[in-house]
């Protein structure tokens, strides 16, 4: 456990609540864009995916491009703004490509003037850039109305934001004031995210003192620099950049606290000032002897196996350190075994227990699993009531499915979901549960599983429990009253607030979000509903309802 020195351990929640406050300017630039950049599925049941749709950026980059021109022409013909946005230093950028990070943006757009500040948002591949003077701004949205402007070699378009100023922490606006600790949102975890994991992405760029990993609200950290100035090249360098290639996306922002303060070295916080710091146990005069020492001899201490230059760094960045300080690659390590267990502790098979006797099933643990890996098999332990035995596609999905799914409440019961001592879910003593399904599953040849390959895996969007779900792959036929009533008849929560996104015309399916009461009640809903099958008259094939927790916290 680590905090930040001087504000105990409630400092967390700080750290979770200004990720939350880092989150306001995105939702109000972006009010007509919370359709996460998803597009439906074109088919019912033969759209096998099952993966959330990729994002769709030439719907954005026509209406940022609709909006530059609107503004430009506006100017020639009234003298004035007649634009529906009024000019704003903050400049929303789109159409930017994946690869982009923060250093790009300021390199390309320092010519229309000084840039305050720049916030990523990965995923839609669109960023907000705050000028100092509006003037500058003025130039920029002009410029890119009249000819094309291009941000690491692809063209990007601009337009007014609707904010006058990016909300961000305390000391960001100010990277005199000694704010050297940056906070790192992870996108998208498809692996385990350790110490050494972000040491070796952050440190050569800058010279890292501590981290402190926290898994209140996703997968965050905060790192601290050495100085004010390596943090700054951090920022730059990193911000929108992936750990692994099309996953582990770093978004980070200037955090609160000025120093961190860590209590032991292990996989979620470490002091590399003090190599040897260790935690030692309360009311103990002395700890108890390991039979074979502290791990075997074939255990390598950096689990991640060698290192592999995935991404590299700016070319031309002025943040970028000479070739006597870091190499032109960053080097990251390949995801070969998860440092978070040791070699007894690795296993493709979660265990869950205070799973409901009565509403809980095979069927109902994959529509819940199935979004964070592959399941392979579900059994539930006839010695143990309330337990299962998930074995998923490998230990990467377990991880995850512990990150999100532990301790959230399901049917009124806490989950608790771990790592399982076995390798592989054998079926054996298989019985009737109580609802007359079999204790035993086989879901290996499922359609419905979403990461069956690199290419579907990519499109979804590892993402906590929260109180909005995404419905996609759904026919244009069903209507908000037909969602309602669908889950009065499974008797589950109904949604609150429901929004239907503008489809193609060419689309066979519709999708959008639901809004619930609670977090606990969007559970239960995507855990009952996940791919139930809805028939329409005159079908040949059943399209098959699909859910996902979406990325807004509310419509």
């Amino acid at each position: 456990m680590s905090t930040a020195e001087g504000t105990g351990q409630h400092e967390e929640g700080e750290y979770g609540r200004a990720a939350k406050r880092l989150k306001t300017e995105e939702r109000e630039t972006e009010a007509e864009e919370r359709e996460e950049g998803e597009e439906e599925l074109e088919e019912g049941e033969d759209s096998d995916s099952g993966s959330l749709p990729g994002n769709v950026e030439s719907a954005g980059d026509n209406r940022a491009r609709w909006s530059a021109s609107q503004y430009d022409a506006g100017r020639k013909d009234n003298g004035e703004d007649s634009h529906r946005i009024s000019p704003s230093p903050v400049v929303h950028v789109r159409g930017l490509c994946e690869a982009v990070v923060e250093a790009d943006l300021i390199d390309a757009l320092e010519k229309f003037g000084s840039i305050c500040y720049v916030m990523m948002m990965p995923f839609k591949r669109q960023a907000l850039v705050e000028f100092s003077v509006v003037e500058s701004a003025d130039r920029c949205v002009s410029c890119g109305a009249k000819e094309p402007v291009y941000i690491a070699g692809q063209q990007a378009y601009f337009n007014y934001s609707t904010s006058k100023r990016i909300t961000r922490p305390t000391n960001a606006d100010n990277p005199n004031s000694g704010n050297k600790v940056l906070l790192l949102s992870i996108q998208n975890p498809l692996y385990p995210i350790t110490t050494d994991v972000l040491y070796t992405v952050c440190n050569p760029i800058g010279s890292v003192l501590r981290i402190v990993i926290f898994k209140r609200n996703g997968i965050q950290a905060m790192v601290e620099f050495e100085s004010v100035q390596c943090a700054q090249k951090a920022k730059a360098a990193l911000n929108g950049a992936d750990i692994y290639a099309g996953c582990c996306t770093l978004k980070i922002e200037y955090a609160r606290p000025t120093r961190l303060n860590v209590i032991k070295n292990d996989n979620e916080s470490w002091d590399y000032t003090k190599p040897y710091l260790v935690r030692r146990d309360r009311g103990k005069g002395r700890q108890r002897q390991a039979i074979l020492g502290e791990h075997p001899s074939s255990y390598s201490d950096n689990g991640y196996g060698s290192p592999c230059p995935l991404l590299p760094l700016p070319g031309n960045s002025r943040y970028k350190l000479t070739s006597a300080d870091v190499p032109d690659m960053v080097s990251y390590p390949l995801p070969q075994s998860s440092s978070s267990y040791s070699a007894q502790t690795a296993s493709s098979v979660a265990m869950v227990s205070g799973l409901h006797s009565s509403k809980m099933n095979c069927t109902r643990i994959f529509n819940l699993f199935c979004l964070y890996g592959n399941i392979e098999k579900v059994k539930f332990m006839k010695s143990v009531p309330g337990t299962a035995l998930v074995e998923m596609g490998d230990e990467y999905a377990v991880d995850r499915a512990i990150t999100h799914l532990n301790s959230i409440k399901v049917f009124g019961k806490r989950l608790n979901v771990c790592v399982s001592k076995q390798h592989a879910v054998i079926p054996s003593q298989v019985f009737e549960l109580e609802d007359g399904s079999s204790s035993y599953k086989d879901f290996a040849m499922t359609r419905n599983n979403r990461f069956s390959s690199a290419g579907q895996a990519s499109k979804n969007i590892i993402q906590p429990p929260s109180a909005v779900l995404h419905y996609y792959n759904v026919p244009p036929c069903i209507s908000q009253e037909h969602l309602l009533k669908l889950c009065t008849e499974h008797d589950v929560p109904g949604f609150v607030k429901f929004k239907m996104f503008d489809a193609k015309p060419s689309s066979k399916t519709i999708s959008g979000l639901l809004e619930f009461d609670s977090k606990t009640e969007a559970v239960e809903v995507l855990t009952v509903l996940n791919h139930y099958q809805i028939r329409i008259p005159n079908g040949s094939n059943p399209y098959t309802l699909k859910l996902c927790f979406s990325t807004s916290s509310h419509l």
